[in-house]
């Protein structure tokens, strides 16, 4: 049972993983020597919260932009430590990062990450809308049809998630998440971060990111229900124009689940918890190593100011 909630979050990385503390954050990686790198930086950049970052259902649009920029730099440094960016760049990186005056590596991160938007929004909002919308001829309701088409957004979700376990570089991403979770439990437990004492606890917690995501996709299906279906192609922009309410939503349930245990929040976390079946996997005790690393440095002195 744990005795404390912190709000110590973490993100497994290529052969490591980020923890963020209220005052330092850190990331471990395993190095191809067998070693462990450990980086640390200051959490906040300046001394006080911006009020933005703190305000009910405004904080939540901020807080995710910021983790996924975070979570981002710290997933391609860890991909270059763990030496997988050792390849030279092909002819057309080359070509590509001579014609936008940057390097290939910066090319290319721009290109992940507007490619993994464009296949967000082609899987999420493009075609679960043009799916259902071919049922308009035969189905009238406006509800019906949201329904439907959460439906089918929930279908591409886990199955997304599924294939995702099919590959072995992702399968091996998830145990490192796995980790970060058990790492994280048993520091809650208020017992000390050894590989031994982390082994036994679950790798499963309520406060993870793909709680949130789970979340942000019901509330989605929720807020959908008001848009109109007269246009596809309307419907698509208005859905897009509520994303930020909607993750404004999520992001104050999930704080919610974190802080208090009772049936509501069990309620709102078990969904989460169940898809966390997919997407951590167990960990083997050189991974449970580097979470620990990047634990402890994310731990402030005072033991309190981490509280939930």
């Amino acid at each position: 049972m744990s005795t404390k909630k912190t709000s110590i979050g973490g993100q497994a990385l290529i052969e490591g993983i980020m923890m963020r503390g209220p005052e330092t954050s850190a990331m471990a990686v395993r190095l191809p020597d067998g070693t462990i790198d450990t980086e640390t930086w200051p959490t906040n950049k300046t001394a006080t919260i911006p009020w933005y970052k703190k305000a009910y259902f405004i904080r939540g649009i901020f807080n995710m932009v910021d983790t996924l920029k975070v979570g981002f730099a710290c997933l391609m440094k860890s991909a270059e430590k763990a030496g997988m960016e050792e390849e030279e760049p092909s002819s057309f990186e080359k070509g590509l990062a001579k014609l936008l005056g940057a390097s290939a590596a910066q090319v290319m991160n721009v290109l992940a990450v507007v490619l993994g938007l464009g296949l967000a929004l082609l899987l999420f909002v493009v075609l679960p809308t043009f799916l259902t919308s071919l049922l308009r001829p035969v189905v009238a309701s406006g509800g019906l049809l949201a329904l439907a088409e959460g439906g089918v957004k929930v279908v591409i979700f886990v199955c997304y998630l599924w294939l995702s376990t099919r590959v072995p570089d992702v399968k091996r991403l998830f145990c490192y998440h796995g980790g970060e979770h058990k790492t994280i439990a048993c520091y809650e437990a208020g017992e000390e971060l050894t590989v031994e004492n982390v082994r036994k606890y679950p790798r499963f917690h309520p406060r993870c990111g793909t709680s949130f995501l789970f979340l942000v996709l019901i509330i989605s299906i929720l807020t959908a229900s008001l848009v109109t279906w007269q246009s596809a192609l309307l419907r698509m922009v208005l859905k897009l124009l509520l994303l930020p309410v909607v993750v404004g939503i999520a992001y104050e349930l999930i704080k919610l689940a974190g802080r208090y245990t009772n049936p509501v929040t069990r309620l709102i976390s078990a969904p989460g918890l169940l898809l966390q079946r997919l997407t951590t996997a167990e960990p083997d005790d050189s991974m449970i190593e580097v979470a620990i690393a990047a634990m402890k440095p994310a731990i402030p002195a005072d033991g309190q100011s981490d509280n939930w």
